[in-house]
């Protein structure tokens, strides 16, 4: 698949690498070709000549305007003019026949653009939300549901085989205080202090047969709880779009024998990492960088969350799994060095265990935040965020800013439909485009994308916004690859944000329907059917709907 500006980059790099015969530049420096900040700057500039200057003792100016020469003689006619700026960029002009060119790639390749350009293919487990079946999902989980399905999205497009997982924590003191705490519901009672609050509890008392029943056994309570709130919290992720292959159960690292945990400490214990102290299993994890050691099993005989983590970490390892995403909470930042000191102890490679924080969202309406805590049930379900404003906006708000920052979630604007809200932005030029093809009819849409078309026109020059357009439908398989090997989703978003402001000012500025000379509409329809085919794509890479009507 023809990708016109990575051909560029190997045209750059070939033209450099002749001006240091033997020695492979390209490898060795760090050579940029970007589109310049002001359009009378050029299409694109490189700082090769730069970077070539110190190894070959000469001034940056007088390489740049030697790898011009270079450059132009690989490139012919599709090199339209050249410049040498400032301290020594190069700035380059590409012709009308390579814009061309590379419009016709973009649409051979439709929704593939920027498929499979992974060096390295992996077989990845992404395991996400993973929330606890002690609640129904609340919006904190949208945004890791939002988060993980998009990456796992992305990571596919990019060329990675990848397995999504939920791990639900079906044992433990939690689900034993979920159990108490339905049981009190059902007998009119308060839960215990620690345990939980909410309608959904009163709900869960008023469901479960038997629950009422002062001798009722609370482990049961508890089990039928979970399943409950297991199969709620299934019917709320296939709403909001995020399908899971496997739903992983922490009692099934318990059982057997030997279990996943057993095998997982006789494996530690073999490799000389586990130690006894005070009746107690420790894990020797400050000789892999820990601040201090780890219980795995307490004096009881009873085992930590951190062993089912380490037996989890093993079990996955097993099923043939090379790298491993776990997105957790910001409230887990303490835990990232544990996990990848005990994946060490393991005898694996702790570069290829991720736990990504996913940091804090915020719902605001006016200048209100709402506050929540799942344990006193004071929280907005998700259910009720989608209720509310749609899985579309959900997730694009959700998605576009950075893992990494916390986000206040504007309900006025994301409910809203205008330009401001960028989702509505979005889908509004995806619509737009739609629509516009529809009149044309696809009779007329086959004639001007059909390969065999000629859009040269002799009208002169293309549009300055058209070749904005096409630079930024060229962009997509760096931004691909960008959000994957980041695993930054939030890039996604921006771009199809940035894809929908150009086709709106290519719109503004281009007539497209009756377009004349007739080449210059063929090649306008062929555009919009490019940039219509990439929001589209862009989209499902968010998990967001492509509408053809708004």
């Amino acid at each position: 698949m023809s990708d016109p500006l990575a051909e560029l980059r190997a045209a750059l790099a070939g033209a450099a690498n002749r001006l240091r015969p033997g020695s492979p530049a390209d490898r060795e420096l760090a050579l940029r070709l970007e589109r310049p900040k002001l359009a009378q700057q050029g299409d694109y500039a490189t700082n090769a000549a730069m970077l070539l200057a110190p190894l070959l003792g000469a001034a940056p100016r007088d390489i740049a305007a030697e790898l011009a020469e270079r450059l132009s003689a690989a490139l012919g006619a599709e090199l339209a003019s050249h410049a040498v700026a400032g301290p020594g960029f190069l700035n380059l002009v590409m012709s009308d026949s390579w814009y061309h060119a590379a419009l016709r790639s973009v649409l051979d390749a439709g929704e593939r653009f920027g498929c499979s350009g992974t060096p390295h293919p992996e077989r990845i487990l992404l395991e996400f939300v993973s929330a606890n079946p002690t609640a129904v999902l609340v919006t904190a989980s949208g945004r890791h549901a939002a988060y993980g399905d998009s990456l796992a999205r992305i990571l596919r497009h990019y060329g990675h085989t990848v397995a999504t997982e939920y791990y639900f924590n079906d044992a433990g003191s939690q689900i034993r205080r979920l159990g108490e705490s339905v049981r009190a519901r059902a007998l009119g009672l308060e839960p215990p202090e620690d345990g939980y609050q909410g309608a959904y509890v009163s709900e869960l008392a008023g469901e479960i047969a038997g629950a009422a029943d002062p001798d009722a056994d609370v482990d049961a309570i508890a089990g039928r709880a979970v399943a409950i709130l297991l199969e709620r919290i299934k019917a709320t992720l296939v709403r909001y779009g995020v399908h899971f292959e496997t739903f992983f159960s922490e009692r099934t690292l318990h059982a057997g024998a030997p279990s996943p945990l057993d095998r997982a400490l006789a494996h530690l214990r073999a490799a000389g990492h586990i130690y006894d102290h005070a009746g107690a299993v420790w894990l020797r994890t400050t000789a892999f960088g820990d601040d201090k050691d780890r219980v795995l099993l307490r004096s009881s005989g009873e085992p930590t969350y951190f062993a089912a983590d380490v037996a989890y970490m093993a079990n996955k390892r097993e099923r043939g799994f090379e790298r491993q995403l776990l997105p957790v909470g910001a409230d887990h930042h303490g835990y990232v060095a544990r996990l990848k000191a005990a994946f060490q102890a393991l005898g694996e490679d702790p570069e290829l265990l991720e736990p990504l924080i996913i940091q804090f969202v915020h719902l605001v309406e006016g200048d209100q935040r709402a506050a929540m805590s799942k344990r006193r049930g004071e929280f907005v379900t998700l259910d009720a965020l989608l209720d509310e404003i749609g899985v579309d906006a959900t997730r694009y708000f959700m998605l576009q800013s950075s893992h990494e920052r916390t986000i206040d979630f504007n309900l006025d604007l994301a409910r809203s439909q205008s330009s401001e809200n960028p989702v509505f932005y979005i889908q509004y030029a995806h619509a737009r485009i739609s629509s516009m093809l529809g009149k044309l009819g696809t009779e007329r849409v086959l004639l001007a994308t059909d390969a065999r078309a000629d859009w040269s026109s002799p009208a002169g020059e293309l549009h300055g916004s058209e070749r904005e357009l096409i630079k930024r439908l060229l962009s997509l398989p760096e931004e691909v690859a960008e959000a994957a090997e980041r695993r930054a989703p939030h890039r996604m978003a921006v771009y199809a944000l940035e894809l929908a402001q150009d086709f709106t000012a290519f719109y503004r500025d281009c007539k497209v329907v009756g377009a004349k000379p007739e080449p210059t509409e063929s090649f306008r329809i062929a555009l919009s059917v490019a940039a219509q085919t990439q929001l589209a794509l862009v989209l499902g890479l968010l998990g967001v709907s492509a509408p053809d009507a708004m």
